[in-house]
C-alpha cells in the first residue's frame, strides 16, 4: 500500500522479504509524491556511480522495476525501500522520502491527495471559503458547474471522475457523525449565480441539509461584515486524534500544505477569530433560508 501514514517512524528492517514484482502493478495514477521519490533515488544512484543495472543487482530486483521506480511508475515495496537506503549511502534520505509516499487518486488534483487523506482521518475540521461554496456542502449540479468551467477543459470522462470523487469526498460528513465540521463562508459566494432558479434552489437547499447535523455547523460572513482576520484568502485546518495541528491553503493550479505548528497555530487563531466577526450559524441558516425564498 505504501507510506500514507505520515506518523509513521519508519520502515520494515532489511530482512523483510520482497513482494514479488509480478505483484507490482503500475500505478494508473502515478502521484507528485511517486515522482519525487524517484528523483531523490534517481540523484542518489547518479551520485554513487551506479547504473540502473548495478543498483538493480543490490536491491535484488529488476532493471525494469528500478528505471519503473525512478520514473514515479511503481510504489516501491519496503523491502525495495531498505536495500536501496543501504546501497545508497544510508544517508536515510530515501526512508524519509517514502513517508510521504501516496497513491494517485483519480478525481482529485495532485496537490490535494495529501490533504484529503488527512481530512479522512481528521478529530475536527474548519473551513473558510470566500471564492465558492466549499467542496463538501456543493450540491452536484454545482460541482459540475464548476468543472464544466475550468480552464483547460476536461474531458466527458476527466469531468466525471471528478464529480464523483467529490460527491465521494462528501460521504465522510454523513459517516463521521461524531467529528466537528465548521465552515465559515462569504455571503456572496451564496449570492453568486449559476444556472437557472432552480440549480440555486438546489445548491441552497443542498448547503442547508448538509450542515444540518448536530456535529456540523455554517457561519456566514454577512456583506456588511466589512474587513476581517482571513483576508489573506481560503484557508482549511484541522486537528488529528493524536492532536497534530495541519492547515491548507489553495491557489491557481497549486496547492500548500501546512505541517509547521506555529503556522498551523496562526490559521487557528485566525478561524476562531473571524467566527466571532460571522453571523452565528441560526443567523446563517436564516440567511440562506431567505436567498433560497428570493428565487
Amino acid at each position: 500500500m505504501g507510506y500514507v501514514d505520515e506518523d509513521r517512524d519508519g520502515v520494515g528492517g532489511v530482512g523483510t522479504r520482497a513482494a514479488p514484482e509480478g505483484d507490482w502493478e503500475r500505478e494508473p495514477h502515478p502521484s507528485d509524491s511517486l515522482r519525487t521519490f524517484g528523483a531523490v533515488v534517481q540523484a542518489l544512484r547518479e551520485h554513487a556511480g551506479l547504473s540502473r543495472t548495478e543498483l538493480a543487482a543490490r536491491v535484488r530486483y529488476s532493471k525494469h522495476t528500478v528505471e519503473s521506480v525512478e520514473l514515479g511508475r511503481r510504489m516501491p515495496d519496503e523491502a525495495f525501500v531498505e536495500r536501496a537506503e543501504e546501497a545508497l549511502g544510508n544517508t536515510g534520505a530515501i526512508r524519509k522520502a517514502a513517508r510521504h509516499l501516496s497513491r494517485g487518486e483519480a478525481g482529485l488534483a495532485s496537490w490535494f491527495r495529501r490533504w484529503a487523506r488527512l481530512e479522512r482521518e481528521a478529530a475536527s475540521l474548519c473551513t473558510y471559503e470566500c471564492r465558492l461554496v466549499p467542496g463538501l456542502l456543493q450540491s452536484e449540479g454545482y460541482a459540475r458547474a464548476v468543472f464544466e468551467g475550468t480552464i483547460p477543459l476536461r474531458t466527458d470522462e476527466e469531468l466525471e471522475a471528478r464529480l464523483t470523487a467529490r460527491m465521494e469526498r462528501q460521504a465522510m460528513m454523513r459517516q463521521r457523525p461524531t467529528v466537528p465540521f465548521s465552515f465559515i463562508v462569504e455571503e456572496h459566494v451564496f449570492r453568486r449565480r449559476f444556472g437557472d432558479a432552480e440549480a440555486m434552489r438546489e445548491m441552497l437547499d443542498h448547503a442547508l441539509e448538509r450542515t444540518a447535523p448536530r456535529n456540523v455547523t455554517l457561519q456566514v460572513v454577512p456583506l456588511e461584515g466589512g474587513l476581517h482576520a482571513c483576508l489573506d484568502g481560503p484557508v482549511q485546518v484541522l486537528e488529528t486524534a493524536q492532536g497534530k495541528r495541519f492547515g491548507y491553503s489553495e491557489g491557481q493550479e497549486n496547492g500548500r500544505l501546512i505541517s509547521d505548528p506555529k503556522e498551523a497555530s496562526v490559521l487557528c487563531h485566525r478561524y476562531d477569530t473571524l467566527r466571532s466577526q460571522a453571523l452565528s450559524p441560526n443567523e446563517s441558516r436564516a440567511l440562506l433560508e431567505r436567498l433560497r425564498g428570493e428565487l
